[in-house]
């Protein structure tokens, strides 16, 4: 995986990983979501999911629609 990608992955937060998973079109073969930096993601996604507040979660998928 590229050092950059993995950088930007890093420093994004819970809601803006929120935001490009959730509003990314179906058709689109984004590589943040494919093959080993999909599998990053996902994977840095659900830990930064599991240091959320309780409520947090509801909250932030609240504010992006």
């Amino acid at each position: 995986m590229d050092a950059k990608i993995k950088k930007q992955i890093d420093k994004m937060s819970y809601e803006q990983m929120l935001r490009t998973w959730r509003f990314a079109p179906c058709s689109n073969k984004n590589s943040m979501f494919i093959g080993e930096v999909g599998d990053y993601f996902s994977k840095s996604m659900a830990e930064k999911e599991c240091k959320l507040k309780p409520g947090e979660k509801s909250k932030i998928s609240k504010r992006i629609g």
